[in-house]
């Protein structure tokens, strides 16, 4: 301080001084901490949000690819089932309009095990929200909107799985259709179809909040299944019935390209037989009621737990 200075004035120079000896020796410690990694060839970027969303997808897929039990229901279990009645029957090679018993069994395994995907990769993501997963994700910079996307993009894969898997099988077993466009057409439609009952699970899991619900929603599925002419085929009341419920459009819109509508009698096409057809507008307001009904599940099980 000099004589002329006052206190004050020296202490706010001495301030200034010490502010600019920080700014330098940051700088220093920057510049020698950017030159070590040019030299170690270890320079790299900030990853972005889209290789942190692609990155995240991979991981949870290998993570539910790697669980047996997931795997089991959702692959292992629809093939099994195509293989018992779709191939191990005797009349797997009768004609069935556009295709053979065959494929039309192969592709109603493959809704059966694309629900089930979709079903429980959309309540576990529910469920892992509400014991607080989410937080943790967002210190590795993943946004809330990239969580559900990525968890979007897993189901999918994870959906589109049975679908190869038992397509495949169904190539090699026999399984035929009129045309390469309908094996495709089957395909995608059986996707398709399936991705809505991600609303399922997830009214499972905002409802009940455990894995154990969600467990139990896939377990419904095996009824849905059967009403929706996945396993046998109805016929009569039981016919009738099943058409109101929630698999009956999604398994008749799945196997339209080969179907057309036609539905298979449970006691055959004997004498008077009368055969009978789905309209494709009935099945698409089926899967679209359902829909709907599942989204407002959602939204009143959200409302319920904010309100809490």
């Amino acid at each position: 301080m000099t004589n002329s200075q006052t206190p004050q004035e020296a202490m706010t120079a001495q301030g200034i001084t010490d502010r600019e000896a920080i700014t330098t020796q940051e700088a220093t410690t920057q510049e020698t901490m950017m030159d070590a990694r040019i030299s170690t060839g270890r320079l790299s970027q900030p990853a972005s949000k889209v290789q942190i969303l692609l990155r995240y997808t991979g991981w949870e897929f290998w993570r539910n690819l790697r669980m047996v039990d997931s795997t089991f229901f959702v692959v292992i279990l629809p093939s099994a089932l195509y293989l018992m009645f779709g191939v191990a029957m005797d009349q797997g090679s009768g004609v069935s309009v556009h295709g053979n018993v065959t494929a039309y069994v192969m592709t109603s395994m493959a809704v059966y095990g694309a629900v089930v995907a979709t079903t429980a990769m959309a309540g576990t993501a529910a469920v892992e929200r509400n014991h607080g997963w989410g937080r943790q994700l967002a210190m590795t910079g993943l946004s809330n909107a990239g969580y559900f996307t990525g968890k979007t993009l897993m189901s999918i894969c994870i959906a589109i799985m049975p679908i190869l898997v038992v397509f495949a099988l169904g190539l090699v077993t026999g399984a035929e259709m009129d045309g390469t466009w309908r094996w495709f057409a089957t395909a995608g439609l059986t996707l398709l179809v399936a991705l809505p009952f991600a609303l399922y699970g997830l009214a499972a899991a905002l409802l009940f909040r455990s894995e154990t619900a969600v467990s139990a929603a896939s377990g419904f599925l095996v009824v849905f299944a059967f009403f929706g002419n996945l396993f046998i085929p109805l016929s009569g009341t039981l016919l009738d019935i099943a058409k109101f419920t929630p698999l009956y459009g999604v398994s008749t819109l799945a196997r339209w390209p080969q179907m057309e509508g036609f539905v298979i009698p449970m006691d055959g096409t004997g004498p008077g037989y009368q055969p009978e057809f789905d309209s494709i507008g009935f099945s698409i307001l089926n899967l679209v009621a359902w829909t709907a009904i599942f989204g407002a599940i959602c939204m009143i099980a959200s409302r319920r737990r904010t309100q809490r």
